[in-house]
Parts: structure tokens; sequence; C-alpha cells
């Protein structure tokens, strides 16, 4: 029963988090819409911000461990093409996010977009505590590939290489229907990531 009640607010709290945000979740909405007390949740996770933090490491939990088996296998080539390669690799470790829960690859994706827009800072001390190591693995992985990139300008391009990312996923369900009236084009989640690989792949990699 404990583990009933943990699971639906991580539910609730993850659905409202990825509508609303997480700023303009209050915990209160979390109980009604998971139809537990305030007691239950303070028991579980002590806080929002725990909260917050455990939605997210349900997700973290399965795809670290593959992109660190990715990472490992990786045969770094130099360019546009070597990024575009890497990113590929990272595309099935994504899909299987759905085992979390339906649609879990939008849904994380939402949630990470959440925490980098409202700039919830304990988030990214969570991350880089528990999964630096991947973190860091992979921002390696792509220098090696990008060596005549200075560093500041290699921060830059994968912020907006992110920001290109969490929009067309956030905004992933218009994109298909857009595919679909106005392309005669049935699209997934997959294929709305693999329209965008190549694209993120040439802006980072891009001359300056």
């Amino acid at each position: 029963m404990a583990k009933e009640t943990k699971t639906s607010i991580l539910n609730a709290a993850e659905t409202l988090f990825a509508q609303q945000g997480y700023a303009h979740t209050s915990m209160r909405t979390i109980t009604t819409y998971a139809d537990v007390n305030l007691a239950s949740v303070n028991y579980h996770f002590g806080s929002k911000k725990n909260l917050i933090q455990q939605v997210l490491k349900r997700y973290f939990d399965i795809l670290m461990p593959q992109f660190d088996e990715v990472l490992h296998q990786f045969e770094v080539e130099k360019g546009a093409k070597g990024i575009e390669s890497l990113f590929l690799s990272l595309v099935s470790p994504m899909m299987t996010l759905s085992q979390v829960r339906p649609n879990g690859t939008e849904l994380f994706v939402q949630l990470l977009g959440r925490g980098y827009t409202e700039t919830q800072g304990h988030l990214r001390r969570f991350i880089m505590t528990s999964y630096g190591a991947t973190v860091a693995n992979l921002i390696a992985t792509i220098r090696r590939c990008l060596p005549d990139v200075n560093e500041d300008e290699l921060f830059w391009r994968m912020h907006f290489a992110l920001g290109s990312f969490v929009f067309s996923m956030a905004s992933s369900e218009a994109l298909t229907e857009i595919a679909q009236a106005d392309f005669d084009e049935q699209v997934d989640i997959k294929a709305v990531i693999m329209h965008m690989v190549p694209f993120v792949s040439y802006g980072i990699a891009g001359p300056k």
C-alpha cells in the first residue's frame, strides 16, 4: 500500500510539473490530484524539492547506465559527423524511458526543460551529485569530437542545442499534428528526434 501511494504521488507530481511547471504546482494541488493527504507526501518525500528530484530520478536511473555503456563503446570521429553519430547512439536509450510512464521520453524532456527554464538550482546539484560522472563523460566525448572549438564557444553551442531539443520535445505533439496536416506525414516521437539530430549536430559543430 505504501509503495502504491508513493507511486501515485510521483505520477501525479510528474504530470502536474510537466503541465504547469515546478514553481506553479503546489503541494496541495499534487495531493488533490493523487487523492492523498499532505502527511503522505511529507512521509515519503519530505519536501517539494526532494519530490521534484525523485520524479526525475526514476528516469535518470534508467537512462544514465545506458549512456555510460554507449559512451564506453563510442569511437570518436571529429567534426559534425562525429557529433551526429554520438547523438544518434543516444536515441535508443532515450526511447526506453517509456518503461517509467507512457510517453516517458517526452515527459522526461519536458521536466528537464522546466528545471532549465525555471532555474531550479537544486536540480543541477542533484544531477551533478548523482550522475556527474556520466555528464562529464558525455561532455568530454563531445569535446574530443570538436578539438578545435574552444570551451566557452562550446558552452554556448550546447546551450542553444539543448534549448532547441527541449522546445522541440515539449511541442512534439503539435509538430506531429502539423506534419500530418501539412505533409501527410505520420511521425512519432522517435521520428521527431531523428529529424532534429542533424540540425543540432551541425549547430554544435559548425564554424563560428
